[in-house]
């Protein structure tokens, strides 16, 4: 994987969720998700969690088309969950629907481990430069 940032990141460190491939503005990423650590009430994996595995996804996808000097940020994530997820493990692949200059669009499809999906993850990502990326 070609990128200037840092890898792996605290938040990823911290759920357990690794790169299992990266390419140019294309990620795959997987978390071994469990009921002790990633659960709701009920007792599946917390919604949240997908969205941040999608997110971690798109971002390291992301993350091998800005230049040195430049920077992102999620401004838009849009969930779609199509069934529930109890422990597993789950992949994530990110790739762009549209990449632009300042704004790129990407599609997150989350799997569970027998192939069925489990979410659709949408999401816009702006490119910060200059001013806008610095301390970022």
């Amino acid at each position: 994987m070609h990128t200037h940032m840092q890898y792996p990141t605290p938040i990823s460190k911290t759920l357990g969720i690794h790169i299992v491939e990266a390419g140019l503005g294309t990620a795959t990423v997987q978390i071994n998700a469990t009921k002790e650590k990633h659960s709701n009430q009920q007792g599946t994996i917390h919604g949240g969690l997908l969205c941040e595995l999608a997110d971690a996804a798109i971002g390291t996808a992301h993350s091998t088309v800005v230049q040195e000097g430049e920077t992102f940020t999620s401004v838009e994530l849009k969930v779609n969950f199509y069934r529930p997820v109890f422990e597993d493990i789950l992949t994530a692949t990110a790739s762009p629907l549209q990449s632009g200059k300042n704004l790129s669009h990407y599609q997150c499809d989350i799997f569970r481990s027998d192939g069925k999906k489990a979410a659709m993850i949408t999401s816009t990502v702006m490119t910060l430069r200059g001013d806008e990326a610095k301390g970022r």
